[in-house]
């Protein structure tokens, strides 16, 4: 919860009991994730399995982030086929803004077209060059004070002025949505899953290449799965996915772990996409989850 706001919390009323059994539950699902073989159908896995360079890791990383959104599927096989069409040496091909457009020339995903995608990894490219890493760039805008979201959105400012974003953004959905603003109240998802892959440590999952940024400053991204099963649970009782509902969802996820809150995000996020987490108490959906005993829909009912 943003600092200053009066606003109460739904986890404030959550019994200690209840608390530490929630606790337990999450440690569970923790530990039980199967990195390995999750990491193969998630964004990060295409990053992983192309580039090992942090230079080309970093903007990789924007890429992958910046296009997840809609069904996964899908958006494996989009990052894959701009990965495909940029080739192994990231970094060096970014530095030719006519190549990129070329080799982008009818890629498509939702409302971004090639030239969108293209724009968003030139200006990254050219912010990584004048900084000499995009980490560099990123811990800049931390030190210059205030909060997290006052850092990023300098940060996706400076890329999408360097790009032309700013720009094409006034006659293409695509170009103004392709990088989010964190000015706005927007949950912001995928630049937070974008931190979340650089800052966390390397775990087989994330990458850890922002050694600068400590992990504990991380806010969770928060998407639909990552939404109903912290609602399930109680940590927040907001209805849409804004900045303040990610914020309030962290900071609960911060008295469990209070130096790297995020490392739940993908084991819970890949819970909820196995599960499909229900809105109700649903038999089947729910049957083996690994949070079913302190969901709220089954609080005291019995379980099979």
């Amino acid at each position: 919860m943003s600092r200053g706001s009066s606003r109460r919390t739904a986890w404030e009323d959550v019994p200690p009991a209840r608390k530490r059994a929630i606790g337990k539950a999450l440690r569970e699902v923790d530990a039980a994730c199967d990195r390995t073989a999750r990491v193969h159908i998630d964004p990060i896995g295409a990053v992983r399995g192309r580039y090992r360079a942090p230079r080309d890791l970093e903007l990789a990383g924007l890429v992958g982030a910046c296009v997840a959104f809609g069904n996964v599927k899908t958006l494996r096989a989009k990052v894959e086929d701009a990965f495909d069409r940029l080739g192994p040496n990231l970094t060096a091909v970014a530095d030719d803004e006519l190549d990129v457009f070329a080799r982008l020339g009818g890629w498509r995903h939702r409302v971004y077209i090639g030239e969108d995608l293209g724009r968003l990894l030139i200006g990254a490219r050219r912010v990584q060059r004048a900084h000499r890493t995009l980490g560099h760039k990123f811990r800049a805008d931390l030190d210059v004070g205030g909060t997290l979201k006052g850092a990023l959105t300098r940060f996706a400012d400076s890329i999408r002025e360097a790009g032309g974003l700013h720009v094409a953004a006034r006659e293409r959905r695509g170009a103004a949505h392709i990088l989010p603003d964190p000015g706005k109240t927007s949950g912001c998802k995928r630049l937070l899953l974008y931190l979340r892959w650089m800052v966390r440590p390397e775990d087989g999952v994330d990458l850890g290449l922002w050694k600068s940024v400590p992990a504990s400053l991380l806010i969770v991204p928060v998407d639909t799965h990552i939404h109903k099963l912290a609602h399930n649970l109680g940590f927040t009782n907001r209805r849409t996915m804004t900045w303040a509902a990610a914020e309030e969802i962290t900071s609960v996820l911060r008295e469990y772990d209070s130096c790297d809150p995020a490392r739940f995000d993908f084991p819970l996020c890949h819970l909820g996409m196995l599960q499909r987490c229900p809105s109700r108490r649903d038999s089947a959906r729910c049957e083996g989850c690994g949070v079913i005993d302190v969901c709220r829909h089954w609080q005291g009912a019995a379980k099979r």
